[in-house]
């Protein structure tokens, strides 16, 4: 435990991963200039009127010359439709845009979304030499092949990138970057400055954190030639709702925090329960009468037994009622039952047959020694694998944590108790038409206290301004109220820490 004095200790390697990425991001950032309205307008046509004011001076930033770009900004900002105007401008420009995402799942609905080439983050470093693995004690470490080595892993020689070849001017566009770790951006930053291509970091450090060592976004945000933070909400009908969320990103401290959970309370958005397996029914329950109103629905918890539990609930309330047919069979995970028309995860990326980590499925066919997974989202994408796949990289997925639905937009989310800040404000923000907390708790008072503590449960501190907001939320509060607008507080709406303001 760390002394009285001592905030936070900070892991050896973080803070190396941190000291050897603030030059690399440096060498990346040269300045150039963003496109001028004008410029940006006839090289993207009529979806430049889609915009809002902070998604186009994002959109003019990301197609221009700064070597290093960050985008910051809230769920349901619009990153994608932004991201669809940069990818006209580039390609009237004749540079190649390409977009890494933390995942391949991630990367594939990048690619179907916004019509660019697209991979998993890994992909394009594996291709371009870098492997890692863990040591002896559990740490992850990482190596680079130069051109005529041996893979180790494969006892293949390296013969250089493949797949991903770079040219210069082209744009790397980092989406969900507030999931990529310091490791990771450090190789990426390396490979950007050899190859000589700019990166753009699109995301939001208060939603889903990498498993890794925190930090990449926020450094980015310090280091770019332009940060610019969106501002507005587009995903939702009620702008008030979409306020509201503007709040729940990141709370003040835990006053502001009880009034954003009561005015939850007071639209509707939180439920109250006596019990843990009250609270379980009622998630259940919202399952199934979103389904009947053929909607999708999202169920995040906190913990993955909590997920667990709800699967097997729900794929057996579906068998009783006649949906599924309980004879014939699979097996998933942890010898998790899988039947035809369950809703289920992939969990290990496989080129061959084309399925990503995290990617939902509805189970169509179960043959003797495969299966057939169509998405969720796409009728005609079809994919099959193997019974020994399943049973190793297959679960059920009607609930999952919030890593599981980083990323989805669905019409209905219904958050459980006991999740942590990310996978409130992520649970809370997926749903188009619902969205939902469960707390349990005796009284309506004690309810609202539970989801106030959550928005602070988990929260890492990602740059200066946000160590100082921390340390005030922590302090008794003296007789002088300090102005929560101050620059401390807010922050800028376009900042660049290297650079200069942009405008429209």
């Amino acid at each position: 435990d760390a002394p009285a004095h001592v905030k936070v200790f900070m892991a050896t390697e973080t803070m190396r991963s941190k000291i050897f990425l603030s030059p690399r991001l440096d060498r990346i950032a040269p300045p150039g200039r963003s496109l001028l309205p004008t410029e940006l307008r006839k090289q993207a046509g009529g979806e430049c009127g889609q915009l809002d004011s902070a998604q186009f001076v994002a959109a003019a930033a990301i197609a221009g010359s700064d070597g290093l770009v960050a985008v910051t900004g809230p769920a349901g900002a619009g990153k994608t439709t932004m991201l669809r105007v940069v990818f006209r401008a580039l390609s009237a420009q004749r540079r190649r845009m390409l977009i890494v995402a933390p995942t391949r799942k991630a990367a594939s609905v990048a690619a179907r979304e916004v019509g660019a080439a697209a991979t998993s983050i890994h992909a394009l470093l594996a291709d371009h030499g870098f492997r890692w693995g863990t040591d002896a004690a559990g740490a992850t470490t990482w190596h680079r092949l130069s051109i005529g080595d041996v893979d180790a892993a494969t006892g293949a020689i390296y013969d250089g990138p493949t797949s991903f070849v770079l040219r210069a001017r082209d744009r790397i566009v980092v989406d969900e970057a507030g999931m990529v770790d310091l490791q990771v951006a450090n190789a990426l930053a390396e490979l950007a400055h050899e190859r000589g291509v700019g990166v753009a970091m699109v995301g939001d450090p208060y939603q889903a954190l990498p498993v890794g060592h925190v930090g990449a976004m926020a450094a980015a945000v310090r280091h770019a030639c332009a940060a610019v933070e969106l501002d507005a909400v587009h995903r939702f009908a009620d702008a008030e709702y979409a306020a509201l969320t503007l709040e729940l990103r990141h709370p003040d401290d835990a006053e502001h925090a009880a009034r954003i959970a009561s005015r939850l309370d007071e639209r509707g958005h939180l439920t109250r329960v006596d019990h843990a397996e009250d609270a379980h029914r009622h998630m259940i329950d919202a399952y199934f009468a979103w389904q009947a109103r053929g909607k999708r629905v999202a169920l995040v918890t906190g913990a993955n037994s909590d997920a667990g539990a709800l699967n097997d609930e729900i794929q057996q309330r579906r068998v009783d009622r006649g949906e599924l047919d309980p004879t014939v069979l699979a097996w998933g995970m942890g010898e998790q039952r899988i039947l035809v028309g369950d809703t289920v995860q992939t969990r290990r990326n496989d080129r061959r047959v084309g399925v990503e980590n995290r990617a939902t499925w509805v189970v169509s066919k179960i043959a003797e020694d495969s299966l057939l997974l169509r998405s969720v989202n796409d009728s005609g994408d079809v994919r099959k694998v193997t019974r020994d796949y399943a049973f190793e990289h297959v679960q059920l997925a009607y609930a999952s944590t919030v890593h599981g639905i980083q990323g989805e937009t669905v019409d209905a989310s219904i958050v459980g108790p006991d999740v942590d800040a990310a996978g409130l404000y992520v649970g809370l923000t997926r749903g188009r038409e619902h969205n939902e907390v469960v707390a349990v708790a005796h009284t309506g008072r004690a309810a609202r206290a539970n989801v106030a503590t959550c928005m602070l449960r988990g929260s890492t501190e990602l740059t200066m301004q946000d160590a100082v907001r921390a340390a005030r939320a922590e302090m008794q509060r003296a007789a002088q109220v300090r102005d929560r607008h101050d620059a401390f507080a807010r922050g800028p709406h376009v900042a660049p820490s290297a650079g200069r303001g942009m405008s429209i």
